[in-house]
């Protein structure tokens, strides 16, 4: 039983850290935040197993982590209000051109970060070209740029 206590107390702690990391946190990753993560992976894989490095508790331990993540999905498909806690929702950063900057700093987004989706995905040089900006639910930054015509 300790070893389902131990799982479900680390994915809960984990999903808290990651949630209060932000979004861009697990796709944007750099040098820092891939030996982080895998400072983090250890760590944790210590406090799963504890002293206990069977067979039988790594199988217990992987079966209360899916278990757990699987209660979660189904939590997030019954009540849209746990979804939009779990995964958020999507967030606009540019507005015709305008950067909202108060909603970017929240999000730790930059206006550099902006412009090299915009350039990357639809060949945008100028903020001016951007009708919308929107961070979204998985992270990524998708970019509408304004109608030509």
């Amino acid at each position: 039983m300790e070893m389902v206590i131990r799982a479900a107390a680390m994915y809960l702690l984990l999903f808290i850290v990651l949630k209060i990391a932000g979004r861009r946190t697990l796709l944007e990753m750099n040098a820092f935040d891939f030996i982080l993560l895998l400072i983090i992976s250890e760590a944790t894989q210590q406090a799963l197993l504890g002293q206990d490095f069977s067979v039988t508790g790594a199988a217990l331990t992987i079966i209360t982590l899916i278990v757990i993540d699987i209660a979660f999905s189904l939590l997030k498909n019954r009540f849209p209000a746990v979804d939009a806690f779990v995964d958020g929702s999507p967030v606009i950063l540019v507005e015709s051109g305008t950067l909202l900057i108060k909603r970017m700093y929240k999000l730790q987004i930059s206006q550099d970060d902006i412009m090299e989706t915009a350039r990357t995905q639809q060949g945008l040089e100028r903020l001016e070209q951007i009708k919308y900006a929107i961070l979204e639910r998985n992270g990524k930054i998708s970019i509408i740029p304004v109608d030509e015509n």
